[in-house]
């Protein structure tokens, strides 16, 4: 296990690790960076369609409670 590992860092073929732990950094600093307004817009979309839905179905009678 311990030499597939090693042969794993010294594989100069395809992308490195060093590479994939960089993108990965990248995609989390950006994810925390507008996570919370792409949060507050998704839930604001959710909220207006199941909103709008209820309320055309208030207007037509077919709420089942």
């Amino acid at each position: 296990m311990k030499a597939k590992f090693l042969e794993f860092l010294k594989d100069e073929s395809g992308q490195t690790s060093t590479e994939y732990i960089l993108l990965l950094a990248i995609v989390a600093i950006l994810i925390l960076k507008v996570g919370g307004k792409l949060q507050e817009k998704l839930t604001g979309l959710v909220d207006g369609v199941f909103n709008n839905q209820t309320l055309k179905d208030l207007q037509n009678g077919n709420v089942n409670m």
